[in-house]
């Protein structure tokens, strides 16, 4: 077990790169199981998803090398079609598998995919989808099995825009029969740049990016060579890192029409940001509240929801801030609370009173993007701060100490006692 010891009142100044975004490498990872080859994929971070998704390929089958930030992953042989529950369990992105393994081979068996403890994540989307296109799915026993005859097109119409669920659906159509029409589907970058790397293998997708999705299914796919879109949520929290430091932070390889919903909320805090081709920049003094409410994408992204409250703490005046997608996303405000913050919880909205300056407190990261929160508050707290359970903030954040170091920051990792 690991902690991040942090000493705050440091301003961040510099650049930042950031790296390929793990929402999106996670489901591409999965779809080299569509074909039999070798798929190389760039700018892959070190992350534990990553890791553990790496893990499940190999115990399939599949021969995985890595060369700095290249993936090279080679399908030819995939020997299984169950997939280990021990790393089912630790992550929720494995549940990707199912579109591809039914696609491929007609049959998958899994058990329930974990992940971090953020309110119920329920995979009958997913299950719906795929049966609407010809799976036959049964659970039973902590388990999932699924197996088709044959995948066939078919209308998919989503009662929620499950980001997951579009894209296991998407992967399951592209070796199917027919077309297959998904409507209300998920708007997210990500999937957009999940549609680009299969039509680089030979699918026919068209739509990603809008909330209507065509897939015409091919026969057969053949592997590809792509470059990961670059992280916008951990784009964001480098932004807030900046802003709540009164710093100046750019941050660069991203696209700034990613992030409109944050940096909209930024300015209005009074947060100067410039924006080019490939970059944004933040440039921070006096904050003032603001109200946010969380929404699937082109809204506010809930996975930034617990920066942005951490960054409001210091704000002068009053900040409402409403989860509307997981409702178990505020635990880092008990934490907040032990380093001085005035925060109220009522359901799924937080009413946070902004104060000068938090103070140093040990404290805990009960998720992923909790426990990014909790250092970008260390980061301006007056004092020292102690953040246990950094494995949550590594499946998401590569080196978050080694790039926070490079802007400034005083933060150092170090064995728990």
């Amino acid at each position: 077990m690991e902690k991040f010891i942090v000493k705050g009142e440091v301003q961040l100044n510099g650049t930042i790169r950031m790296s390929g975004a793990k929402n999106a490498i996670l489901p591409i990872m999965a779809a080299t199981l569509l074909c039999s080859g070798i798929s190389i994929i760039h700018d892959v971070p070190y992350l534990r998803d990553i890791k553990v998704m790496q893990d499940i390929l190999a115990l399939l089958g599949a021969k995985i090398t890595r060369e700095k930030n290249t993936l090279v992953i080679d399908t030819t042989i995939i020997q299984d079609t169950e997939i280990p529950e021990h790393l089912m369990r630790e992550m929720r992105a494995s549940v990707f598998l199912m579109g591809p393994m039914l696609g491929r081979f007609h049959k998958v068996r899994m058990s329930y995919p974990g992940g971090c403890a953020i309110g119920p994540r329920p995979i009958d989307l997913h299950i719906k989808a795929l049966e609407k296109i010809g799976a036959d799915v049964k659970e039973g026993f902590g388990f999932i099995e699924a197996q088709t005859n044959c995948l066939t097109g078919g209308e998919i119409n989503f009662d929620y825009p499950s980001v997951g669920a579009t894209e296991n659906a998407m992967m399951a159509a592209v070796l199917a029969k027919g077309s297959t029409i998904i409507r209300n589907a998920a708007r997210e970058p990500e999937i957009y740049d999940l549609q680009v790397f299969l039509n680089k293998m030979g699918a026919k997708v068209m739509g990603a990016g809008s909330d209507i999705i065509r897939v015409d299914g091919t026969e057969k796919l053949t592997a590809t060579e792509h470059i990961v879109m670059s992280d916008r949520i951990q784009a964001g929290t480098f932004l807030v890192a900046g802003a709540i430091t009164r710093g100046d932070v750019m941050v660069e390889n991203i696209l700034s029409e990613h992030l409109f919903s944050v940096t909209d909320k930024l300015k209005e805090m009074g947060v100067q940001i410039t924006t080019g081709k490939n970059y944004i920049r933040v440039q921070s003094g006096d904050l003032r509240g603001v109200d946010i409410k969380t929404l699937p994408y082109p809204g506010f992204p809930t996975d930034l929801q617990a920066p942005m409250l951490s960054l409001v703490t210091n704000g002068k005046g009053t900040s409402i801030i409403t989860e509307t997608i997981f409702e178990n996303r505020f635990k880092h405000v008990d934490e907040l609370i032990r380093m001085g913050a005035k925060i109220k919880v009522e359901g799924r909205t937080a009413i946070i009173r902004g104060i000068p300056k938090l103070t140093g407190a040990i404290v805990a990261a009960h998720d992923l993007r909790a426990g990014g929160a909790l250092v970008l508050a260390a980061l301006a707290a007056e004092g020292t701060s102690e953040i246990e359970n950094v494995y949550h903030i590594d499946r998401g954040y590569e080196a978050l100490e080694e790039k926070l170091r490079s802007l400034g920051a005083n933060i150092s990792r170090h064995k728990k006692d």
